[in-house]
């Protein structure tokens, strides 16, 4: 399963999102990847990003709630969290929302 979501950064917080990313805490990294998800990136365009990741589980739902029961990634969130508005459609409570996949190419 291919996820996409987008965010928009919030300007006075902008070096602190691209600082935190640019160092992820190795603990949040590895329950994401105990939870299945691979190919995690995060892009940048003005102050949109984009992040694609793929599931590789078979219970989307238990792992993703693994990741937000995670007391390391419920920490991290508290750092990014307030560099994120909460101005995108469909936004959920870390400010990313779903993106529909509307092309593809295997």
């Amino acid at each position: 399963m291919r996820i996409a979501q987008a965010a928009r950064l919030k300007a006075e917080k902008r070096d602190e999102y691209l600082s935190l990313h640019a160092n992820p805490w190795p603990e949040v990294l590895d329950r994401l990847t105990k939870s299945h998800v691979e190919n995690y990136s995060i892009y940048l365009a003005g102050d949109l990003v984009f992040a694609y990741f793929e599931y590789t589980g078979d219970d989307y739902e238990a792992d993703m709630a693994a990741i937000a029961a995670d007391e390391a990634t419920q920490r991290w969130w508290a750092r990014c969290v307030p560099c994120l508005d909460d101005c995108l459609p469909d936004a959920g409570p870390t400010h990313w929302a779903n993106l529909p996949e509307i092309f593809r190419l295997d």
